[in-house]
């Protein structure tokens, strides 16, 4: 061509391309073809034009001539995306060269995490600037087309493309692709047959193993394999896709692996077991992943993307809990340790990958291998534990191997006697075996001799002989062993003959255990039986035994004249509450140990209660001995006791009888009522007993009785008496007040029955009848008066301020009958108080807390001390009755003005008790004195009539007739 020629062509163009719609200003560089080219990537070299129609115009890159031509190219696909791609080829050699054109449907690197790039058909065809379209290989993995390039030949090719995005196109020598597909192709079918190998043989374990693990561990498998199927192309040769279909397929199968490693995490760790939150957290996640697979029909890209972050977010999640479990011990998180750190370390190529970060061509192929790795070790996992612990697995085992596992889970040794050559075998290896003379117990039966206890060697021997010689029966004999530091061992030996084709024993068969923890155990209760576990003395059972023994003999030999004692610390339940329970038991134990150093080795003594001992004195039989001895017993109770750089000084009630034809059991009762009688005259004191105490102490004991049965016989009630304003006479409250109604005596008065139920415990029982019933019937007083401040005023005994259930007891009753704290009132005397002023103190504090109202009873007849009443958190004054019953001194009125004027100070209310007449009642009124009490106004009242006198609205200032 001549310069003119090509002048007149460039100025042509020139003037052409402000009506063109071709692609970018900068013209296209040809990429350079040799025969040494064995892959070419074009990507660099190609120009994409996106939005272009159905028709392209391009302008060619300048021929081997030099000549840049026009060339317009129409769509053949019906569903044209108006995206086209143009490159050019130039063959510089002098031969011709025919190369392959490859655009892959999906490649994983830089695909993507969000809306992933799932692939696709991305070219529909090529058309060159000379020659025809080129001709489309078959593949089903890539778009490929076959270019054939003249000597010396420059062409550009207009790609027509099927999608907006181009992830790859590479220009390979065909022979050099064939054998890359052909590697990958061995590759890929050795990833796939491993992978399903593992998901058949974890379905076949999970047939074969009913726990959750195996069938996640196999459902996992399964997803691993469709996914990689998919991946490598597999799955379009066993079920060819339709166009579109593929992007579906990997983003269901993406969700499917998302959904079993959840799974898997959550049934492998049994995380069901540690939290339910945990069990609700999984559920929902998994059923957000299965609506994320019906999704994938729909948008596959956000489904695959979703898919992504939940197997990170899984990843991160299942860390955290196996770290946590395997710092706890769990042994199944310990042992995922391995597998979660290659998926951590899978997901962090796979990001790497899907961002751009890692092209190689080796990448996707080889994390796919890597889900296969992981899926091979999460199967050395399970299986682990699927054949962990026995080797029988189970399946039917013998009837011999059943009887091995049965011995084997005994923990006993078996011992084996072979009769005719005199050998025996007795395993070491059993539980209890260390210290035992294992040589001596294997050989010759007489070894065992030496090393048994010399009170069991005839009894083994005459054992062993005897199954011999009779040829039948079991061994079941304990005896004991001496072990190699000298100390014996109990052993439990329990063997049965086997008798040969003679019918003579042959062997001996059997189980040896150690049984010495059982034995020391038999000892110990057998002791903690008879004996008092605080001071180590016998009990009242063994006390009794010993009681009987000593009538039997002396019923034999007249000279024996024992001597029964009991002895009662006075004053003791004062002790515990003063100074604790622990310190009463010190002072026990310290008594108990001075009493038995008085002791011959012929006398007993024993603990029969709480405070009460009980002794029997053999070694001395004349009257003056035992006088002495009862006075020496009495003055080592009264030494002095050091506690706390302080003296305790305690006194004892002894009561003694001598021996007489009788039961053992009349005889202690006799000691008893004579100790019984040296408490009434103020204790300190020794008597003997006399007939005459049988009267009054069996009065005594009928009336214990009886109040322990009154509970049950619905004998015991309350009466209710007014406590009225003195402003109005109206009634404000009740003070409840215990009452018996014993069936053959009538009413038992108070002041008998009280110290009774004080002595013997039955106070604390009572306290909590009169503090159940009283709380009951207020709270039906208050629903039917309408009035919610009526109060309940209810004593409290000592045994009840000493427990610290009491603070249960009352907040269990408010909130049983609904009532206001302010409307149940605990009245304390000062007395009581003052037994123990620091734990009252902190008791009455938390009832105070509660809003509980506390009433100091009998004010002015004990300590009265205001440093006391101030320290207490009382609310209410109760003035006691004799400051104004029949008395007319002058002082009372002055001391009773004081008295309201000093409450009135501390902010307590008063009521008066003891008001007689109207101008008592007067007087109280002008000194601004609340409430009053006394039968001036009602005596107790019962139940019925109680709420009669509500019902009535009959207020104070009525007399009770």
């Amino acid at each position: 061509m001549s310069v003119f020629s090509r002048l007149a062509a460039f100025l042509v163009l020139l003037l052409a391309m402000p009506f063109l719609g071709a692609g970018p200003a900068a013209a296209l560089e040809p990429v350079q073809i040799s025969q040494e080219d064995v892959a070419i990537d074009l990507m660099p070299a190609v120009d994409l034009y996106r939005d272009k129609g159905r028709s392209f115009q391009v302008s060619t890159v300048p021929g081997a001539d030099g000549i840049v031509r026009r060339i317009e190219v129409e769509a053949n696909s019906a569903n044209a995306s108006g995206s086209w791609a143009v490159f050019a080829l130039a063959n510089n050699t002098d031969e011709q060269i025919d190369r392959l054109i490859v655009v892959p449907h999906f490649k994983l690197a830089g695909s993507g995490l969000l809306w992933p790039d799932l692939g696709a058909q991305r070219v529909a065809a090529i058309t060159p600037s000379e020659g025809f379209a080129l001709e489309r290989q078959p593949s089903s993995e890539a778009d490929v087309f076959l270019v054939t390039l003249d000597p010396g030949s420059i062409i550009t090719f207009v790609a027509e493309m099927s999608s907006d995005t181009l992830p790859e196109m590479r220009l390979w020598e065909p022979d050099a692709y064939k054998d890359t597909l052909n590697a990958y192709t061995l590759y890929r079918g050795i990833v796939l047959g491993i992978a399903g190998l593992l998901a058949v043989f974890l379905t076949i374990l999970f047939v074969v193993k009913g726990s959750a693990m195996f069938p996640a561990a196999a459902a996992l498998a399964w997803a691993v394999l469709a996914y990689i199927c998919i991946d490598f192309d597999f799955w379009q040769k066993l079920v060819p896709l339709i166009a579109g279909g593929e992007q579906v397929w990997r983003a269901g199968t993406e969700v499917a692996l998302a959904f079993t490693l959840v799974l898997f995490l959550y049934a492998y760790l049994n995380l069901n077991r540690w939290h339910g939150v945990l069990s609700a957290f999984t559920l929902i996640w998994l059923i957000g992943l299965l609506g994320l697979g019906a999704a994938a029909a729909v948008d596959p890209p956000l489904a695959a993307g979703v898919a992504r972050l939940s197997l990170g977010l899984a990843a991160v999640v299942g860390l955290g809990l196996i770290l946590y479990l395997a710092w706890l011990g769990f042994d199944r998180a310990i042992m995922l340790v391995p597998s979660w750190l290659l998926i951590l370390v899978w997901l962090a190529g796979a990001w790497m990958t899907v961002t751009g970060r890692l092209s190689n061509d080796i990448i996707q192929p080889a994390l796919g291998g890597g889900l296969v790795l992981i899926v091979l070790l999460i199967g050395f996992t399970v299986m682990q534990h699927a054949f962990a612990g026995s080797g029988i697995g189970s399946g039917l085992i013998s009837d011999l191997e059943r009887r091995a596992l049965a011995l084997a889970g005994t923990g006993d040794a078996v011992w084996d006697w072979d009769v005719t050559r005199d050998r025996i075998f007795a395993a070491s290896d059993f539980d209890g075996a260390a210290g035992l003379p294992i040589a001596s117990m294997n050989g010759p039966a007489r070894n065992w001799l030496p090393i048994l206890h010399p009170d069991d060697r005839d009894r083994f021997k005459l054992t062993l002989d005897t199954i011999v010689e009779h040829r039948r029966g079991r061994i079941a004999q304990e005896f004991r062993v001496r072990s190699e530091d000298g100390h014996y061992h109990w052993m439990s030996l329990r063997a049965r003959p086997i008798l040969g084709s003679d019918g003579e024993v042959v062997r001996c068969v059997g189980t040896l255990k150690d049984v010495t923890d059982h034995k020391k155990a038999e000892e110990r209760l057998l002791h903690d039986a008879l004996h008092d576990q605080l001071t180590g003395l016998p009990n009242r059972e063994l006390f009794m035994d010993r009681l009987a023994a000593i009538g039997s003999l002396a019923a034999l030999r007249p000279e024996l004249k024992p001597s029964i004692f009991v002895i009662d610390i006075d004053r003791f339940r004062q002790v515990n509450d003063a100074f604790g329970i622990a310190t009463g038991d010190t002072i026990l134990l310290t008594i108990g140990r001075r009493l038995k150093r008085l002791l011959k080795p012929q006398d007993s003594l024993a603990r029969l209660s709480g405070n009460q001992f009980g002794l029997i004195l053999v070694s001395q039989t004349d009257v003056e001995g035992v006088a002495v001895f009862a006075e020496t017993l009495r003055e080592a109770i009264t030494a002095p006791i050091q506690f706390n750089n302080s003296e305790i000084v305690l006194t004892g009630s002894i009561g003694l009888t001598g021996w007489s034809d009788t039961r053992c059991e009349d005889v202690l009762r006799e000691a008893e009522l004579a100790m019984y009688q040296a408490k009434r005259l103020g204790g300190d004191r020794i008597e003997p007993f006399r007939p005459a105490f049988k009267v009054a102490g069996f009065s005594r004991l009928e009336m214990e009785s009886d109040l322990r049965r009154a509970f049950s016989r619905n004998e015991l009630s309350l009466a209710f008496q007014p406590i009225v304003r003195l402003e109005s006479g109206a009634t404000a409250g009740f003070e409840a007040l215990l009452r018996w109604e014993h069936p053959r005596r009538g009413p038992v008065s108070p002041s008998e029955f009280i110290p009774i139920a004080e002595s013997t415990g039955l106070i604390v029982q009572l306290g909590q009848f009169a503090l159940d019933e009283a709380a009951r019937r207020l709270s039906d007083w208050q629903k039917l008066t309408g009035d919610p401040a009526l109060t309940m005023s209810v004593n409290i005994s000592s045994r009840q301020l000493i427990r610290q259930d009491l603070l249960n007891d009352v907040s269990a009753i408010l909130k049983r009958y609904e009532l206001a704290s302010r409307t149940l009132k605990l009245e304390l005397t000062e007395s009581l108080v003052m037994d123990n002023p620091e734990r009252s103190a902190q008791l009455l504090t938390r009832l105070r807390e509660m809003g509980v109202g506390l009433s100091l009873d009998d004010f002015g007849t004990g300590y009265s001390s205001l440093a006391y009443l101030m320290r207490f958190p009382f609310d209410t004054l109760k003035i006691d009755q004799s400051f104004l019953k029949n008395d007319r001194r002058p002082q009372r009125p002055i001391i009773v003005s004081s008295i309201v004027t000093m409450a009135h100070e501390l902010g307590l209310k008063v009521v008066a008790e003891g008001v007689e007449t109207e101008a008592d009642a007067e007087q109280l009124r002008k000194l601004g004195c609340e409430y009053a009490q006394s039968f001036f106004y009602a005596a107790p009242l019962s139940a019925d009539e109680a709420r009669r006198r509500l019902q009535d609205g009959m207020g104070g200032m009525k007399r009770a007739v």
